[in-house]
């Protein structure tokens, strides 16, 4: 119910700026136009700054701390506020490209910018930090409840009740069901964390102010790491027969020697189970964060048009907005849901029983 009337204030809010807008349309210059690429992009791209809202053209942000490391001139912390406030843009010779969104470094000498080692604190490191202290309490003031209850004394209720049918539900029906009764237990910490990890910072992602917002999982290096933890894994940990299939499956052997087609398309298939798991998470989670935001930006275009057009439109946008809003927290708990389940297969799959 809450969610729904902060929705109806957003709307009428809107509402309200269309019509402004239409009064002021007889002066509007281009520089008025609204700019979709830049919004969409900039509210899913990462960024030195939280930024929460504008207001009347001023910019409120959060700064967060920039950490780099130059081979000229050494170690360099500072807020990104200090871009703002120093002169063109430029703070102790560094300065944010407008193009790519990250810092170079002038030095003199070099032609265009130097890229220095860059360990900031952005916008999706501290939505990170957010979604695991999130955890930490989730799980920590779970873990005291069966501390303190025994598991025959009574069943858990509220919070800690939610969490324990999330719990069984994915170990159960996922890991178990997936990797098998034998070999399930070392991997069900690793599959949970990451089932509970991409969920809840999909969650928070939908929220559209601090602290959500960050478009995290729709990020390729982030959906690359989780990959690559599933990768080492399932390659690390296989059994012989799961490489003896890959190196010397069961075929006839004039597929194996002298040109080892099999062997190839087995080990290629090695380097795709990775990139389907990178993929398949940040193309979904990047999509539905861009249809929403498109949608909102359709209501602030059409209102520069004028009223007859803008207030039909945004009744219809802003039931768009609801319904991906509604959509996307059903895909954020699919996505999670099908990234640890292929995860657990593939885990599964490294670890056949021995055909005699």
């Amino acid at each position: 119910m809450l969610s729904f009337k902060k929705y109806l204030f957003v709307a009428l809010l809107m509402v309200v700026s269309c019509t402004s807008v239409s009064a002021a349309s007889q002066s509007k210059d281009e520089s008025s136009e609204v700019d979709v690429k830049e919004i969409v992009l900039g509210h899913m791209s990462d960024a030195y700054e939280w930024h929460i809202t504008t207001w009347n053209g001023v910019h409120v942000s959060i700064p967060l701390p920039v950490i780099l490391y130059s081979e000229h001139s050494g170690w360099h912390i500072f807020l990104s506020s200090e871009f703002h406030h120093a002169s063109g843009g430029e703070y102790e010779g560094f300065y944010i490209d407008n193009a790519t969104g990250k810092i170079y470094e002038h030095v003199s000498g070099v032609a265009g910018g130097v890229k220095p080692w860059d360990f900031s604190i952005t916008k999706d490191v501290v939505q990170i930090w957010f979604v695991v202290f999130i955890m930490l309490g989730i799980f920590i003031s779970s873990a005291r409840w069966y501390k303190k209850h025994k598991s025959f004394d009574e069943s858990p209720k509220g919070l800690v009740g939610l969490v324990e049918m999330f719990v069984m539900m994915v170990n159960d029906d996922i890991i178990k069901a997936c990797i098998g009764e034998k070999h399930y237990k070392p991997y069900a910490p690793f599959l949970l964390t990451v089932f509970f990890f991409i969920f809840l910072t999909n969650l928070m992602g939908l929220i559209p102010t601090f602290p959500g917002g960050a478009n995290v999982t729709g990020h390729i290096v982030v959906t690359f790491f989780l990959a690559m933890c599933t990768f080492l894994l399932v390659n690390l940990f296989g059994n012989k027969e799961y490489w003896k299939e890959i190196f010397w499956p069961d075929v006839p052997t004039w597929l194996k020697v002298p040109v080892p087609l099999m062997p190839v398309i087995e080990f290629f298939g090695i380097l795709t189970k990775p990139f389907a798991l990178m993929v398949r998470l940040f193309a979904n989670m990047m999509g539905g964060h861009a249809i929403i935001l498109a949608s909102a930006c359709v209501i602030f275009i059409t209102c520069q048009v004028g009223m007859g057009i803008g207030a039909p439109m945004t009744v219809f946008s802003f039931a768009l907005m609801v319904f991906m809003n509604c959509l996307e927290l059903l895909v954020a708990f699919i996505q999670a849901y099908v990234f640890t389940m292929l995860s657990s297969i593939f885990i599964g799959l490294a670890h056949p029983e021995h055909h005699k």
